[in-house]
């Protein structure tokens, strides 16, 4: 019920409205009652028609006042639940999309999606004709009221009548509060088992899981029908104890009535009424007790969505930089899950030049993906911190964030929009040319021409019913339409055929030679040629930073000396920040030691030619090129497309 007065208090006006209203309807219902007692009093006993005409025509009067008060009523009481329902749906979903993920994740995806579900039981339990009944059940006191002034024995036993049958309704909605729960964990069981066999259907079929999946669903099944079979057990003792509550409270007040009656302390008429009148008066009450089950499960919603309500969300804004050059720096940054025993990552420093190429190696399950989703913002260092142009990446708004990377994910998953919408999601404002180009870049074009919509084809499943090769594509259109400074790709060719490794290989290339900042996650450490930093997460706690490819050989790069806490960000970077120049250090020196400290050492620090510039980075993936036999890129050309092939699938203008 506190929920039902949030709303009343939330608008008081309509609230006001409404309780007048329910007096005026309960008014009028006590209009059938007492035609009757003068109906039987006065026309029985005198005969005069006129005074018949008179009562019928009050009374008729009375009902239809009465409906136009009640249709009134419930008009009102939808207005104090529609913008309550409405934001209970949409803060619901608005919070899944901003929520920091570190926190989402900690609740299962079939719980989020029962959490969403659960505003169905919301609004029915706070439906117009539910609120009106709940206004109603205080106005039973008010019959009684009538009837002690007819008579007080019959009122004091319509009231413990009232009483008991309120109790009952309070008792069972307790009961069923748990069983309410314990179905609502039980549905996002069954979502699960269904998500699997609807989605995962070859992989049932072909290691013969069915069987399995069978036995958890009957198990499901059998522990969801107890629990609806209690439930309902439940609303029909409720109903049923309503019900024989009517009979017998009409055979107490008849029964007291007629002994009054005999003792001439009461009329026949007045009887009568006090019958219809203990009815009235029992109703609402009886309507009330009924809704224990709905008010339970919108309690348990409730209550589900004030958790989800609490998880900590996204910034909606924060600091933004003109333009962001590409440079990334680790200060002492440490990352474990929660829960974990070890963590990640700890004490890692590292600082990453505008034009810099990093690869991240390790073992499965060493956190590779982590580093990509760290980078993103997606979640965030549980110590140190990670500065982008030197913001701290906590403080940078979010979205502006994630229009400066063009990223990969090592399982990209699409929207279910077309597939030009899925391109243009993270850049609306493209323009047609580009986004062509783009297409080209990353092998769609064949696709998109033996597709019957081309860009308006449709992706379904979230482009789980594409092939891993086709879907990764799409997700590296959308990738590069950013156009961003910094590259994180995660696995970049796991997946894809001969020619889709030769198209990402040319986009490496092209990033290189325009002075991106590339950072690929991958568990082969010679996956990328020619000079770069090596991030081996196979080394626990604190990973090995490694140069590759430089004039001596490399050596493990030394920890940085702790650095004292930066100064408050400004909250919005007024000119453009200035790229970092490109620290030139031998190999056996830290990647993050000072230019001073290497000019020093190195005798003037003079810059070897190609980290001069730094878009002289050679990306050729040895070892996969190799495997599918593809060409590496050449230095002066420019990304091209495949030539004599025409386009028939071209974005609109």
């Amino acid at each position: 019920m506190k929920e039902l007065l949030r709303r009343f208090l939330a608008h008081p006006g309509i609230s006001l409205e409404l309780l007048v209203g329910s007096f005026f309807v309960n008014v009028m219902a006590m209009a059938s009652p007492l035609f009757v007692m003068q109906v039987l009093n006065r026309y029985v006993g005198q005969g005069v028609d006129a005074t018949l005409f008179t009562l019928t025509s009050g009374v008729l009067i009375a009902i239809g006042l009465e409906f136009a008060f009640r249709q009134s009523r419930l008009s009102l009481a939808r207005g104090i639940s529609i913008k309550p329902d409405e934001a209970a749906a949409l803060n619901g979903f608005d919070t899944l999309t901003r929520a920091k993920m570190t926190a989402i994740d900690q609740t299962p995806a079939e719980t989020r999606k029962e959490i969403i579900n659960g505003t169905a039981a919301i609004e029915s339990a706070y439906s117009a004709t539910n609120v009106t009944t709940i206004l109603d059940a205080p106005f039973s006191l008010l019959f009684v009221f009538v009837l002690y002034v007819i008579e007080p024995l019959l009122a004091y036993v319509v009231l413990g009548f009232i009483a008991a049958v309120f109790a009952v309704g309070l008792i069972s909605a307790k009961s069923m509060q748990a069983k309410t729960a314990d179905l609502q964990a039980n549905s996002g069981v069954g979502s699960a088992l269904l998500g699997t066999v609807t989605r995962e259907g070859d992989t049932v079929r072909s290691f013969n899981a069915g069987e399995s999946l069978r036995k958890a669903w009957r198990q499901h099944v059998f522990t969801t029908q107890k629990l609806r079979r209690d439930i309902g057990s439940g609303q029909a003792f409720v109903q049923t104890i309503t019900q024989s509550a009517n009979g017998l409270m009409s055979v107490a007040v008849v029964a007291t009535g007629a002994s009054l009656v005999v003792l001439g302390e009461l009329d026949v008429g007045a009887m009568i009424g006090g019958n219809i009148l203990a009815a009235r008066a029992l109703q609402p009450v009886t309507k009330l007790a009924q809704l224990g089950s709905a008010f339970a499960k919108a309690r348990q919603s409730l209550d589900l969505f004030r958790k989800l309500a609490s998880v900590p969300l996204e910034a909606d804004s924060g600091s933004a930089l003109r333009t962001y050059s590409g440079s990334i720096e680790f200060r002492d940054a440490a990352f474990a899950f929660p829960g974990a025993t070890a963590p990640i990552f700890e004490s890692l420093n590292m600082t990453l030049p505008p034009g810099s190429v990093l690869v991240v190696s390790g073992d499965n399950g060493t956190g590779k993906s982590t580093m990509a989703r760290l980078l993103m913002g997606l979640i965030e260092p549980v110590r140190g911190q990670i500065l982008v142009d030197g913001l701290d990446l906590k403080q940078v708004s979010p979205e502006w964030w994630r229009r400066q990377v063009i990223f990969q994910p090592q399982e990209p998953a699409l929207l279910n929009l077309t597939i030009e919408e899925n391109l243009r999601v993270n850049n609306p404002e493209i323009d047609s040319a580009m986004l062509n180009q783009v297409v080209d870049m990353c092998g769609l074009r064949k696709f998109l021409d033996e597709s019957p919509n081309g860009f308006e084809t449709m992706v379904i499943d979230n482009g789980w019913r594409l092939s891993e090769g086709i879907r990764r594509r799409i997700s590296l259109g959308r990738a590069l339409t950013t156009n961003g400074a910094l590259a994180v790709i995660d696995e970049p060719t796991e997946s894809l055929d001969a020619e889709g490794c030769k198209a990402v290989h040319q986009i490496l290339g092209a990033m290189a030679k325009q002075g991106k900042t590339i950072i690929v996650m991958s568990h082969d450490k010679n996956i990328v040629k020619g000079r770069h930093l090596l991030l081996d997460l196979n080394v626990k706690p604190t990973p090995r930073v490694v140069k590759v490819g430089y004039e001596t050989e490399a050596a493990p790069v030394q920890a940085a000396p702790p650095v004292a806490e930066p100064n408050p960000v400004v909250p919005v970077q007024t000119q453009p920040a200035k790229p970092q120049p490109v620290a030139a250090s031998p190999a056996t020196e830290p990647v993050d030691k000072p230019a001073k400290a290497d000019a020093a050492k190195s005798g003037g620090g003079k810059k070897p030619a190609d980290m001069e510039n730094p878009a002289t980075h050679e990306l050729s993936m040895a070892a996969i090129q190799s495997r599918f036999a593809v060409d590496a890129v050449e230095p002066d050309n420019p990304v091209k497309t495949a030539p004599g092939k025409p386009k028939k699938r071209v974005a609109k203008t």
